[in-house]
């Protein structure tokens, strides 16, 4: 099998996963608060990427950081999986889940917009454009299609997931000068980002057993969400020989979750959440295009 074959089975595997936690998340907070969803998510994430370092023959790598890395894990930990997963389980909880996920997927253009200031790359007439076609998307979903009136079904919400992609684009920002190995940096961002979780669940909410089917809800999450989909995803780029039809899968992603949302949830799924889904990815799409044609451009240029 060729590297660009393993690479895209392994972006499918990421984008399947990737599709299903929209549903994981409204199961687990049907019976779990935002911050008791996060504590149990957060511990089975930490202990499946140990699992995961472990048997890549890496543990040795978390005891070989500096100093000034550990604090760096621990700011990072208090973004993600601390403050991100907070607000993005908030937005869930308040919001069908047709209705968080698509708002959730704006973050790639936010994280272009914030490119801007922070790592000093130029702001072109395509992102103008793409912004202005996913944020219209963004508007018929969270008015649920009543645009003239902009009534927003839940504002609270809609901030929330709206707030969910600036956190996460900010994040990866950060990340652009972070040296680590990504699976080490991400285990020890999480395990810096338990204690604190741990501490505000207990004070809140306090520390209960939940219900199984939540629990187990919560633990998917953890295990896949946070865990093996990152690394899977971390393996699809590493593989392929063409990164943008791996990375083009990702819009596989918002539309298959539909289904789950529908099957699983029974949420019958609105002719706005259609048409904001289909803006969304094409906004989407117009800016990755961009992105695409530099990167071909530099390499021709090389």
């Amino acid at each position: 099998m060729t590297n660009q074959k393993q690479a895209m089975l392994y972006g499918l595997a990421t984008v399947l996963l990737w599709s299903t936690v929209a549903t994981a998340f409204k199961l687990a907070l049907r019976e779990l608060a935002p911050v008791e969803m996060l504590l149990i998510a957060c511990t089975a994430s930490v202990l499946v990427m140990a699992i995961i370092l472990l048997a890549q023959g890496r543990w040795h790598q978390v005891f070989e950081l500096s100093r000034k890395q550990y604090a760096q894990s621990f700011g990072m930990g208090l973004i993600n999986p601390c403050l991100y997963y907070f607000v993005l389980f908030g937005a869930f909880d308040r919001l069908p889940a047709q209705e968080a996920q698509p708002l959730n997927y704006t973050w790639a253009l936010v994280l272009a917009y914030l490119s801007v200031p922070f790592l000093g790359q130029r702001l072109r007439k395509t992102d103008i454009l793409a912004g202005l076609v996913c944020y219209a998307g963004v508007v018929v979903i969270a008015t649920r299609g009543a645009v003239t009136s902009l009534s927003f079904s839940d504002p609270l919400g809609v901030s929330l997931a709206i707030g969910s992609t600036l956190i996460w684009a900010s994040y990866w920002i950060l990340a652009t000068r972070d040296t680590r190995d990504p699976v080490v940096g991400l285990f020890l961002n999480f395990l810096f980002g338990l204690p604190v979780i741990a501490v505000i669940c207990g004070l809140t909410e306090g520390i209960n057993l939940p219900d199984p089917g939540a629990l187990a809800a919560a633990v998917y999450v953890g295990v896949f969400e946070m865990g093996v989909a990152f690394v899977l995803w971390s393996y699809a780029m590493k593989k392929a020989e063409n990164t943008s039809r791996v990375s083009n899968l990702i819009f596989i992603s918002p539309f298959l979750s539909l289904v789950f949302i529908y099957f699983i949830l029974g949420e019958q799924i609105l002719p706005s959440t259609y048409i904001g889904l289909v803006l969304i990815v094409a906004g989407l799409w117009l800016q990755q295009k961009k992105v695409r044609a530099r990167e071909q451009a530099l390499a021709h240029g090389s």
